[in-house]
């Protein structure tokens, strides 16, 4: 039998430590990873409600400043970009493989005059099935924004990007 050579030593030690390289936490990237069984991942996809920074807005404020202080809103009105629309989700999968369910859902919106200036705000959310302002505590009545705000909160937790 020979000896070992320093070649095949070398060569035998990388391939024992390239497998355990990726074994590390990477907290500093900052991203969290996953676990190794992929259980009870929770998200939050667009707008981050803050309220803190929502309670900075007050009516009266010009558009200019309404963006300094939330942002690029996720959405605005198609007609004359007279509301912003802030979207916030929730979604969690208990398995890796499976798909989202929204756990909750929040619209800001952000209804200006025709002088660009911030009217009213609402604060819109699912409550018990139905859709809910958090800020006047009401829920809103028919009208063109409803059916918006209804499209909206049905068409994202109901999404079939294939069909049926």
């Amino acid at each position: 039998m020979t000896a070992p050579t320093r070649r095949t030593v070398l060569i035998g030690s990388l391939a024992a430590a390239l497998p355990l390289a990726g074994c590390g936490t990477a907290t500093n990237l900052g991203f969290r990873t996953p676990t190794s069984a992929g259980l009870n991942e929770e998200f939050t996809r667009g707008f981050v409600m803050d309220d803190e920074l929502i309670a900075k807005v007050k009516v009266g404020m010009d558009v200019q400043t309404v963006l300094t202080t939330l942002g690029t809103p996720s959405t605005t009105s198609t007609v004359g970009n007279r509301t912003f629309y802030y979207i916030s989700q929730t979604v969690r999968r208990r398995f890796q493989f499976q798909d989202f369910t929204v756990v909750d859902q929040r619209v800001l919106v952000i209804y200006f005059n025709k002088g660009f200036k911030v009217e009213r705000i609402a604060n819109y959310g699912l409550q018990d099935g139905v859709i809910f302002d958090f800020i006047s505590r009401t829920t809103p009545t028919g009208g063109e924004e409803q059916s918006f705000l209804r499209n909206l909160f049905r068409g994202v937790t109901k999404f079939t990007p294939f069909g049926t």
